[in-house]
């Protein structure tokens, strides 16, 4: 047997389902970097950096759990880190619990700035994902997200926080 004749193929329904995703993979992240960088001058991974340190309690996370919530690798996290204390908003310490361990903080600079940004990103969210769709919708959207990630990140490295 070939690998084409024991492939299964997508019925039309997935394939329609799967192109689909994949344009909405290909073109939000695009729409919602460009918005970031227009009205922020960040990049949505630094964003998402300063997001999760703001709501962290005392604005401080290790960097190997912060790298996961921003759903980046540790080194991809430790450049951006190094940019971000250099505009003073974030800084490096060692963790209080475990000196070997290093932490980010979120400086108040650093909060004012997700704040300020926090507002045309929300918005940009709501208009490209939300406003399009019904509550019932929202729910499913959730619950597929859910399943995907399973199947993505079998360890739950990367599972959003919830509500």
């Amino acid at each position: 047997m070939t690998d084409a004749e024991a492939t299964r193929w997508l019925d039309a329904g997935e394939r329609e389902a799967w192109l689909g995703l994949a344009g909405v993979m290909l073109l939000l992240p695009s729409v919602l970097d460009s918005q970031l960088q227009r009205d922020a001058g960040l990049s949505t991974f630094e964003y998402l950096v300063l997001a999760m340190l703001s709501e962290a309690p005392a604005r401080t996370l290790q960097l190997k759990t912060l790298a996961a919530l921003a759903n980046g690798s540790l080194s991809r996290l430790s450049h951006v880190v190094t940019r971000l204390e250099k505009r003073g908003w974030v800084r490096r310490e060692p963790s209080v619990v475990d000196g070997r361990i290093t932490v980010a903080v979120l400086t108040d600079e650093g909060y004012a700035k997700v704040v300020a940004s926090a507002s045309s990103h929300v918005g940009t969210v709501r208009e490209m994902v939300f406003d399009a769709l019904t509550p019932a919708q929202v729910g499913q959207l959730r619950d597929i997200s859910r399943q995907i990630m399973r199947r993505l990140d079998p360890e739950g490295r990367y599972e959003p926080p919830t509500a």
